[in-house]
C-alpha cells in the first residue's frame, strides 16, 4: 500500500551554547559511534517547533497544553457570557472537562505561611497532569458549559445525562488542532481520546565528537564603592559548540486522518493538511530551543535542509555520522565534511534498499555544502515550503 511520508534532514552549526540542559545544568550529550556527541532532545525541538507555529498558523488551528484547563475554558466562557463570574463557571467547567477527558480535576492546595493574615485568592480547579486540547475543542466545551449553567442544574447532575456525556466526549475527540495532529496526545485516564503523533522527531546529534567546556564568570555590584573591590557574584556555565544532524518524519496519511476527525465530508480536504505540512517544514527548520539564549545568543539557521517525499517508510541518514566527522587539516570546520558524508551515504542507502524518494528538495547555504547539490532540486526556504505543501496536497487529492 502506497503511503505519503515526509523526511526532513537538517545540518545546523551552533556556536558555543547550552540550548538543552541535563539535570546538572550541562548541555545534554550521548554516545554514538563510540564517542561523546552533543545532543538536543527531541522534546526540546518539538517544543520550539510548536512555539514557531504561533507565527505561522491562526490561533484557531492550534491547541493549548496545560494543567490550567479550567482557566483556559473559563476565559472562553466569560467571552460568550460576560455576565458570568469565573467562580460561577469553575464547578461546571471542571465537571465537563473531567467527563470529556477522564482527567482528575481538583482545586490546587496552597501551603499557608502560618500568618494570621494569610489570605489566598480562590483558584480555579486544575488537572493532575497536562491536558492538550484544541481551540475548537475548548470552544465546544465552553458552549456546553454555558448550556449547563443556563439550565441551572447542579454540575454533577448535568454531566450524568448520557447525551451530555456523549457530546463532551465527542468534542474532546474530534476537530484536532494542527499541533495535536502532528505531535499527538496521551491522556492516561481516557485512552479513547488519545491521538497518535503523525510527526516523529529524533534527538539532534553532533556529527562529530565534542568537548564540554565551562565559562567562569563574575558580576560586579553596581552599588559597590572603590573601597569594595571584587565581584558581587561568581559562577560557571557549561557549554559546547557543534554541527548537528537533525531529523524528523511526518506520516502525512496519519496527519490527514487526525485533522479529518469530526469534520463533515464537505470540510474534508487537503488544504488543512497542506497548511500543517508547510508549517511543520518551516517551523522545524527555523526554530531553535531557547535554553540559555540570552547568555549565548546562538541564533543560527541551518546550513542545509533536505526534504524527501516517500511512498514507503521513513529513512533517517544518521548512519552517515556513525563514524564521527573529523575536522580537516585545512581548518574548514565540520560542515563540508558532513555534507560530503551525507552525499555518499544517501544514494548508497537508497540504492541498496530500493528506497529512492519520489521527490527531493535541497536547501543549502554556501560552497561548503556543494556536495549536496546533485541530490535534489535546489530551492530557497519560501519555494521549499510552498512546493512541499503543493506536492502533499496533490498526493492526497489522488488518493
Amino acid at each position: 500500500m502506497s503511503r505519503t511520508i515526509l523526511d526532513v534532514h537538517i545540518l545546523q552549526t551552533v556556536p558555543p551554547s547550552n540550548i538543552n540542559r541535563d539535570d546538572t545544568g550541562a548541555p545534554k550529550s550521548a554516545v554514538y559511534g563510540g564517542v561523546r556527541r552533543s545532543r538536543v532532545s527531541s522534546q526540546a525541538w518539538k517544543r520550539a517547533t510548536r512555539k514557531a507555529f504561533d507565527s505561522l498558523l491562526e490561533p484557531a488551528e492550534l491547541g493549548v497544553r496545560t494543567k490550567k484547563v479550567v482557566d483556559a475554558l473559563t476565559s472562553r466562557i466569560t467571552a460568550l457570557e460576560p455576565s458570568l463570574a469565573p467562580e460561577q463557571v469553575w464547578p461546571m467547567a471542571a465537571e465537563l472537562v473531567q467527563v470529556a477527558t477522564g482527567a482528575k480535576i481538583e482545586t490546587p492546595t496552597r501551603k499557608s505561611s502560618g500568618k494570621d493574615d494569610d489570605v489566598t485568592d480562590p483558584q480555579a480547579p486544575q488537572s493532575s497532569y497536562l491536558l492538550f486540547l484544541s481551540a475548537h475543542q475548548l470552544d465546544g466545551l465552553a458552549k456546553l458549559v454555558v448550556e449547563g449553567i443556563g439550565k441551572n442544574d447542579e454540575p454533577k447532575v448535568f454531566v450524568k445525562d448520557k447525551d451530555i456525556k456523549a457530546r463532551a466526549k465527542q468534542i474532546a475527540s474530534t476537530r484536532h488542532s494542527v499541533d495535536i495532529a502532528l505531535f499527538g496526545r496521551m491522556v492516561a485516564d481516557a485512552s479513547d481520546i488519545n491521538v497518535d503523533a503523525a510527526a516523529q522527531v529524533a534527538h539532534a546529534l553532533s556529527v562529530h565528537a565534542v568537548d564540554m567546556e565551562s565559562d567562569y564568570f563574575t558580576a560586579v555590584d553596581d552599588q559597590n564603592s572603590s573601597a569594595e573591590p571584587g565581584a558581587g557574584m561568581i559562577g560557571t556555565v557549561d557549554f559546547n559548540s557543534a554541527t548537528l544532524y537533525r531529523y524528523a518524519a511526518v506520516d502525512v496519511d496519519l496527519l490527514a486522518r487526525n485533522l479529518d476527525a469530526g469534520l463533515t465530508e464537505v470540510e474534508r480536504a487537503g488544504e488543512p493538511v497542506r497548511r500543517a505540512v508547510e508549517a511543520f517544514v518551516e517551523g522545524f527548520a527555523m526554530s531553535m530551543p531557547t535554553g540559555k539564549a540570552n547568555t549565548f545568543g546562538n541564533h543560527t539557521v541551518p546550513d542545509a535542509v533536505i526534504v524527501k517525499l516517500r511512498s514507503s517508510r521513513p529513512v533517517s541518514f544518521v548512519g552517515a555520522f556513525e563514524r564521527p566527522v573529523v575536522q580537516q587539516e585545512t581548518g574548514e570546520g565540520h560542515v563540508r565534511a558532513a555534507c560530503e558524508a551525507l552525499a555518499d551515504h544517501i544514494p548508497a542507502v537508497e540504492k541498496t534498499f530500493g528506497a529512492t524518494a519520489d521527490r527531493t528538495w535541497i536547501l543549502r547555504v554556501g560552497e561548503p555544502t556543494a556536495a549536496l547539490a546533485p541530490l535534489g532540486t535546489p530551492v530557497d526556504l519560501g519555494p521549499l515550503v510552498t512546493e512541499v505543501g503543493e506536492a502533499v496536497a496533490e498526493r492526497l487529492g489522488k488518493a
